[in-house]
């Protein structure tokens, strides 16, 4: 099984750039054309949050149509500059996507890995909760299938990055959650959006990661108490290979690039 996972697309309405600099919607429409060049092609794609930034039901409608050419399925989970209600709304044909309730989470059953998208917002806010409502739900649909592998999706990454701004608005009860995926050993990976980078911590027995933007990354800043800005470094989305026992992640980085050049020729290593 084959998992393309784009993140952090901040779409917004049609000719309007995000932060007066950033065409977002150019850079996705670069980040799909390229998925779908890929052989294989995914067998689905997952968008982990801040689809749109502004969170306005023109924003969305402009996604549905730079998403349109993804001829796999595509799962969305909202972000804190998502809006659930025009996110509903926009993506009422996608059944998966719970109607009604507060949460958009859900599960996904038809893969060799089991789907869990898990709902981290809270509106208003740019940080992320696992309220024990939405911990009770998770917790309940791990026990459901036990000894299929699972992934889990979700915007907020349970751990701390080190850069400091970010982890001023990230996940707030990291404990809380990470008791709940260390009862439930098939939890293969927990793959997260928000960091605008490709990030990898060990978390409660598992592998939690988060992917590089669509269009513009977070600064890498580590200095403590230092605000980190976006840069306009090279967009990026992941693969995501399960062969049956393993799950390897892989970082795809989105433009026109020289290459393929061969390593050997006529049998010899070029030199």
């Amino acid at each position: 099984m084959l998992i393309a996972q784009i993140t952090d697309t901040h779409i917004r309405e049609p000719g309007t750039l995000a932060y007066r600099r950033v065409d977002t919607a150019a850079h996705l429409e670069r980040c799909i054309a390229q998925v779908m060049r890929l052989d294989p092609l995914p067998d689905v794609v997952l968008v982990t949050g801040d689809l749109t930034d502004k969170g306005r039901p023109e924003e969305y409608r402009h996604l549905r149509t730079l998403l349109a050419p993804l001829t796999m399925p595509v799962y969305v989970i909202p972000g804190n500059h998502d809006e659930r209600g025009a996110l509903r709304d926009a993506f009422r044909d996608h059944d998966y996507l719970p109607q009604a309730g507060e949460f958009l989470h859900y599960t996904i059953d038809q893969y060799p890995l089991r789907l869990i998208g898990l709902d981290s917002v809270v509106p208003g806010l740019g940080g992320g909760v696992l309220c024990a409502e939405r911990l009770r739900w998770l917790e309940a649909r791990l026990a459901e299938a036990p000894e299929k592998p699972t992934v889990i999706f979700m915007h907020h990454p349970p751990f701390k990055t080190g850069i400091a701004i970010m982890d001023f608005i990230g996940l707030a009860d990291i404990d809380a959650f990470g008791e709940v995926v260390a009862r439930h050993s098939q939890v293969e990976r927990i793959l997260c959006g928000h960091l605008h980078r490709a990030i990898h911590a060990r978390f409660r027995g598992t592998l939690a990661s988060t992917c590089p933007g669509a269009a513009h990354q977070t600064e890498l800043e580590l200095r403590p108490n230092t605000a980190a800005g976006f840069v306009m470094e090279p967009p990026g989305y992941q693969l995501h290979y399960w062969d049956g026992a393993q799950l390897v992640s892989h970082t795809a980085f989105i433009g026109d690039f020289d290459g393929p050049h061969p390593y050997v020729e006529a049998g010899r290593l070029v030199e």
